[in-house]
Order: structure tokens, then sequence, then C-alpha cells
């Protein structure tokens, strides 16, 4: 039993090939399946099976693509409700695949519908835990009450999480490797560990969901201090469920212009650039949201600031990125909604006012500052005292709610998030000077 773990740093996701004999399974495959056949090409191996342990909130799977494709048979938790062909996939469910035994556990917390996928081969096993038990956390349980087939409210799940700890893996020895869907920055928990894989036995030692306690204690941890929810997850969940497009047709039916230097009233423009280059000259309803590293949660913050099926135009600095900044957009299934990628000629009119460093230093009560952290990181401490404190997802609705008798002047924790959320108050702002602070709140922090 041969297992590679394929990571996509940007979105912390985890998926995996399982090899055997000349036949490969995969578990929670990312959008595009292309590394997936090019590591069964060099294994010399067929995919024969797609295991999604639940309908994934915060990428969108290419299951459907890949069956159609190559043939491989998915397969899920009746539970889910899937709207594709597929097999079920339960508790006393297996697959035989070469010297592999496949089995499914019940693990629901995370979703009503989560599986376990446990291999067993050689004398070694693995458990494939998706979105339930990650490395030394486990999965939140408030993604579920608005949809997909079965909906759960957060207490109800919390619940369920419980007993799966309690219960749902006692079976498997502790020498079983734990293989999860996501690692240390993804908003599908909130304390997990950098670490990509571990052991049940670690777990069992180390991670506070196996401990002894009572469900009532178990469910007012698991409750506390979770993350926000980007706007796109319960989209995904349900374009998951019903199985999403292959990828490279959704891409190739993108539109392209250059060198444009207007378009309509009223549509939101996602400028991928730099802040440098962005606030030289953008068009009229951008916002900054960089896509000028791969490391950089461009995706979650596409996801989080943008509607699902809200229209919007994107800007790149040039058309030699446009392969890279769809494939990041597919990713969260909201290449449907984009009117069209474009570059910008050199005479668009939008500029960014600049702050002087110097006088925001001598001067901070001139300004009306804005952190746009999210909630755990204000409640850490404020970097600003006087600071108003709306973390980003929420800019675009509140901004009403800041004043505008002085000088706006925003920051998050490094730069990367104020560029958005100074770009989003000077579309909502129209009287009033905002600033980026940027990298200079290393100055401050």
């Amino acid at each position: 039993m041969k297992i590679k773990q394929f990571n996509d740093a940007p979105l912390a996701h985890y998926s995996y090939a399982i090899v055997s004999e000349g036949k490969m399974a995969l578990v929670d495959p990312s959008r595009n399946p292309m590394q997936y056949y090019e590591y069964a090409e060099e294994e010399n191996a067929k995919i024969v099976a797609v295991f999604e342990t639940h309908p994934h909130a915060d990428f969108v799977s290419s299951h459907l693509q890949i069956k159609e494709q190559t043939g491989a048979k998915i397969y899920v938790s009746k539970l889910l409700g899937a709207d594709y062909k597929h097999e079920t996939f339960d508790d006393g469910d297996t697959l035989q695949m070469e010297n592999i035994k496949f089995s499914a556990i019940n693990t629901p917390g995370h979703s009503p519908d989560s599986i376990s996928i446990v291999a067993e081969a050689e004398g070694k096993t693995a458990v494939f835990t998706g979105d339930t038990l990650f490395i030394g956390d486990v999965g939140r349980p408030d993604l579920r009450e608005s949809v997909g087939n079965m909906t759960a409210k957060r207490v109800e799940l919390a619940k369920d999480m419980y007993h799966t700890m309690q219960n749902k893996y006692n079976h498997l020895p502790d020498v079983t490797l734990v293989y999860p869907a996501h690692g240390a920055g993804s908003l599908c928990g909130k304390n997990m560990s950098t670490d990509s894989f571990s052991t049940l036995g670690n777990e069992r030692l180390g991670n506070w969901a196996f401990k002894n306690q009572t469900e009532e204690k178990f469910v007012e941890e698991i409750l506390k201090d979770q993350p926000f929810i980007p706007s796109y997850f319960g989209f995904d969940v349900d374009l998951n469920k019903a199985g999403a497009q292959n990828v490279q047709v959704a891409k190739a039916g993108v539109k392209l212009e250059l060198l444009v230097s207007k378009i309509e009233v009223g549509v939101t423009v996602v400028d991928t650039r730099s802040g440098e280059a962005y606030k030289n000259g953008h068009l009229a309803n951008s916002i900054n949201i960089m896509a000028t590293t791969p490391t950089q949660k461009f995706e979650t913050w596409l996801g989080a600031i943008i509607e699902p099926k809200e229209a919007f135009y994107l800007v790149v600095e040039s058309i030699s990125q446009v392969e890279e900044i769809l494939e990041r957009i597919a990713k969260i299934g909201y290449e449907k909604q984009l009117k069209r990628v474009i570059t910008l000629s050199e005479d668009v009119s939008g500029k960014s006012d600049k702050l002087y460093l110097d006088d925001f230093k001598q001067n901070q009560d001139n300004y009306t500052i804005v952190d746009i952290r999210n909630n755990a990181e204000v409640a850490e401490g404020k970097i600003f005292e006087g600071a108003i404190a709306i973390p980003l997802n929420e800019l675009r609705e509140a901004a009403s709610k800041i004043p505008t008798t002085k000088p706006i002047v925003v920051h998050c924790a490094g730069g990367y998030r104020s560029a958005a959320g100074s770009s989003i108050l000077e579309n909502e702002l129209k009287n009033v000077k905002v600033f980026d602070l940027s990298d200079a709140i290393e100055d401050f922090s």
C-alpha cells in the first residue's frame, strides 16, 4: 500500500492517492484532477475509486470529472444524497482494491454525512478522516445549519462529534496512520497542528477531543472561538453535492479583454495586482484582493468578500497570469460568475491616497483607525487602542458604521488584508480619505 499526500497550501487542503498493484483510489481530490492523473501515469496505475468523506465547504472537488474521464466509481455516504451516480459507502461497507481493503466509518460531527475511510493492507492501517479528525483538533460543527441534503444545528452536530470521538475509532490500533483533509490555516477547524499526519496513538494522547470529558464540556469547547464562515462555504457544499463541471471546460469559457479603461457602472471589480500597482491606478468599484504569490489566501478572501453568484470582473497584471488565477478561482467554484478577465490601460482614473506615515505616527488622534482583523485576533489585543474593529469579511455591509469626520486608516496583522479593506472603504465612503497602513503595521505591533 503506497499513500501519497497532496497539499493545496492556500486552502490548507490535503488530498490522497492510494496505490496497490496497478490500481489507485483517491480521497477528497482538489478541483483540478491533473496532478492525480500525472501521478497515476507515474505509478502505471488505473484510477478506479474516488472517496468523498463529505460534501466539502471550502473547495470544489473533482470527483465527478474524474468519474467521467476515467470511469472510476465515486463512494460517498448514503446520507449525502448525492445528485450524481455513486456507490454508497457507510458503516459495514467494504471495497477490495487488489491487496487493500477499504472500509467505511460513519463519523458525524463536522457534517451529518461525514465518513472516515479505513485502508488496511500488509498489516498496516491508515484512516482518512476528512474534516472529522484533524491533527490536534476536530472539525467545526457549525457549517451545516442551512445547506446540504441533511442540515443540523451546531449543538446537535457538536454532540454527534462527541460520540464520534468517544466511540467510532476505538476498534483501530494506536499505530493507525491518521490522514486528515486539512491542516493549520484551514477555516474548517480552529487549532490544527502544522503536522500533516499523525497516528491514532498520538492523537489519543494529545488531541483534546479524545480526552475523558463530559458531553457538555466537549460541546462548550468545540463551539468556542470558531473562525468566521466565508460566504462561499454553503455554495460549495451544494456544488459538491451536485458535482462540478469539468474544470478545463469551465476555465476555457471565461472571456478575456486587454487594455480596459472603464467598465459598466455598478459591477464589482476584483483587482489581483500588488497594493502598489492598485493604488497607482484602478477601475471604479475595485477591491484589491492580491494574488501576487502562491501562498496568499486569495481563494479564501475572494470567497469571503464576493458573494456566491455575484458577478465580477477580474484584473490581472499580465495576461500570462490568467491560467494561474483562473485555477485559483475555480477551486472555490466562482468561475461561472466571472464576467471576464481584463488587463488595464495606462489611463485608468482611479487613484488611492498615500498615507504619510510620519504624520500618522505623530498624530494618530487625527485619524479614524479601522482594525479589520478577525474577532479572535482582536480579542488577543488591539494594536491601536481606539481602533474600530470590523472583520474584513463584514466590511462591505458595515462600512456605514464608520465615522467620516476624520481620514481613515485601515490595518490588519501583516498588510495583506488591509489592501482589500482600504479599497472596500474607498468604494463605500466617498467623501473621506481612506489610507492603507499596509505592511507598515509592523512598526506598531
